[in-house]
């Protein structure tokens, strides 16, 4: 029982920890990126959604280094959920006021997202057809296979790169220590490489201790840790009523994950398995969970605060269903 205590104190601790570091780490993202006086491309396609993402990429590697690479692909696919189902929604509640949307988010850059959601799907469903393992419904995801969702994130990039193919700004680099945010940006790595790897061995460890799935420890508690940076952000832009870039942050940041978190994961260890029986039904909540944001945001392109409750209603009803199965109250998901 002390035991147990002990790591969900390492659960709250490492999530602060991540919180703090990830602050550093956008913060000193952004300054080098105008420093060195990169297009908007690679400042919000590349530089900010990594610097956000960093944690899940943590995460995904820590895991499947402790054997348990579908905690690591939970906490992504559970991260995608938080993002695009609690976060918007608290930013209207903070804000208290509507949020708007315009066509452009919409119909490009959350349609693209839910693209992102199916090539991850079919990357799973070949490597069950292709590269099937012994144990039933676990697939061997390999490197040729990683390689096909960072394809398509490149035509993301292209995307956007046709959007500010015509930007000429020079910002002024005057008042940036290029030297001084290097090291704030070492120092949020640091930080947020020692905090995944507490948090992720201490939810392990409670996975173990209640009989459960790693998985389904992966997508709450460590996807909901790691998703704080996101959070942060997009509440921020929402008190400063630049709405679009708070939910393009969440959009953003998910592409990034599906795309390139986890292909960038089996790519570092070479292969790696999962259960598709359990990965599966999850993007499928994924999926739903998408094309509920798409709704609320089209209608009249405007995210209401009932709207808002609606999307946190879904979240909750996600989270007593996975908790509903980690206790084996229900049993839709196999194993």
């Amino acid at each position: 029982m002390l035991d147990l205590v002990v790591s969900v104190g390492v659960v709250v601790l490492a999530t602060v920890a991540i919180w703090l570091g990830s602050g550093w780490l956008e913060d000193a993202s952004a300054r080098l990126a105008t420093y060195y006086q990169l297009p908007p491309v690679v400042q919000g396609g590349i530089i900010a959604a990594a610097g956000s993402s960093f944690p899940e990429l943590a995460s995904v590697v820590f895991a499947a280094l402790a054997g348990s690479f579908g905690l690591g692909v939970g906490a992504v696919v559970g991260s995608a959920i938080f993002n695009i189902l609690v976060i918007p929604a608290l930013a209207v509640l903070v804000a208290d006021r509507n949020m708007e949307s315009t066509r452009t988010l919409v119909h490009k850059e959350t349609l693209f997202y839910m693209l992102s959601v199916v090539v991850l799907f079919l990357i799973f469903a070949l490597a069950l057809i292709y590269n099937p393992a012994e144990a039933t419904a676990t697939a061997r995801l390999t490197r040729p296979l990683a390689a096909v969702p960072l394809v398509v994130y490149v035509l993301y990039l292209f995307l956007q790169w046709q959007d500010t193919v015509d930007y000429s700004e020079t910002p002024d680099t005057s008042s940036i220590n290029a030297l001084k945010q290097w090291g704030w940006l070492l120092a949020g790595l640091l930080v947020i490489l020692v905090a995944v790897e507490r948090l992720v061995e201490a939810v392990i460890h409670i996975g173990e201790t209640a009989g459960t799935s790693d998985f389904l420890w992966g997508v709450t508690i460590v996807a909901a840790a790691t998703s704080l940076p996101d959070m942060l952000v997009s509440i921020q832009a929402a008190g400063k009523e630049d709405d679009v870039a708070s939910i393009a942050n969440v959009v953003g940041s998910n592409i990034f994950d599906l795309l390139v978190v986890i292909p960038a994961g089996i790519l570092l260890l070479g292969a790696a398995t999962i259960d598709f029986g359990i990965a599966a039904p999850m993007m499928g909540c994924l999926a739903i969970a998408t094309t509920l944001l798409f709704v609320t945001l089209r209608t009249d392109l405007l995210l209401t605060g009932r709207e808002a409750y609606l999307l946190l209603g879904g979240y909750l009803l996600f989270v007593v269903w996975v908790f509903a199965e980690a206790m084996s109250v229900i049993s839709v998901l196999p194993n």
